[in-house]
């Protein structure tokens, strides 16, 4: 018994970041990975000539399963959903451009637009460099299938994103120049950091006030920064970290906040402002 959980064990960490990465949210993560705990204790372990291989199928299925159910729940959800930000060390090293680009919010945001099994596709091929022939045991679905669904993938992501993320130096300097900005108002320097065709969304989850619709276009996104900072007491805004990259920590009028973005080209696409106080407790403030 002892063997299994210790086997089970040095896997924990990868799956869990599999399991966060198909369902951007880590209470689901931990909850399908604790499901996988169960059947690996159930299982006929002797017969199982690769753990590795046999908790990654276990893992993916299961996180399918919830991603399928929780898109009903995430469509009814109050404003936008936006995924829950973590600690990028809680999966062990992003050792790899792929690690880190499947983790980056962006990704993960962009991602809701693909189906379930796309996404797992994309995840296992990208992050975990998995083969087809690997992806459909998995998936139970021919090689030539999971390939296809890997290329659609790619290709939709691709419309969206300027992958992979920019040098962290570059993207540190713009946020410090974006919070400066964002401090004193000043919409000449916003309008310059931000891209023509910009988008703030902002996940409250109806537990805190929170705007209901995105944001869209760089004039309105100025706008809407300079009318929050004018409105409500700047207690606190600092340079922190989230998926591995760069983000803003803020406390306006008394709400936390973390805002994440997307950066390409030396400009901010994308402002992610998570205001849900349930996705607030996986980073490091």
């Amino acid at each position: 018994m002892s063997d299994a959980v210790e086997v089970f064990e040095e896997h924990r960490r990868l799956l869990l970041g599999l399991g966060y990465r198909l369902l951007g949210s880590m209470w689901d993560a931990e909850d399908v990975v604790q499901e996988a705990f169960l059947r690996w204790m159930r299982a006929d372990r002797p017969q199982i000539r690769e753990p590795r291989s046999f908790l990654v199928t276990v893992t993916t299925r299961l996180a399918l399963d919830q991603l399928r159910s929780a898109r009903a729940t995430r469509e009814a959800y109050t404003g936008p959903w936006l995924p829950e930000p973590v600690d990028g060390r809680a999966f062990g090293p992003l050792d790899t451009a792929e690690l880190r680009d499947t983790l980056s919010y962006a990704t993960l945001h962009m991602m809701e637009r693909l189906s379930p099994p796309e996404r797992a596709v994309f995840v296992l091929r990208e992050a975990f460099g998995l083969p087809y022939d690997d992806l459909a045991g998995i998936l139970d679905r021919p090689a030539a299938t999971c390939r296809q669904w890997h290329r659609r993938a790619v290709r939709r992501l691709a419309e969206d994103s300027g992958r992979f993320a920019p040098a962290r130096a570059d993207h540190t300097e713009l946020l410090t120049r974006f919070l400066a900005a964002a401090r004193n108002g000043d919409v000449a320097a916003l309008t310059e950091l931000l891209a023509e065709d910009a988008v703030a969304y902002n996940d409250g989850g109806g537990r805190v006030r929170a705007a209901l619709r995105p944001v869209a276009g760089r004039d309105h996104v100025v706008a809407f920064v300079v009318g929050l900072m004018s409105r409500y007491p700047l207690e606190e805004a600092r340079l922190t970290e989230a998926n591995g990259e760069p983000a803003i920590w803020t406390v306006i009028g008394g709400q936390r906040q973390l805002v994440a973005f997307d950066v390409r080209g030396g400009r901010i696409h994308t402002v992610y402002g998570i205001l849900n106080p349930d996705k607030l407790t996986r980073i490091r403030t």
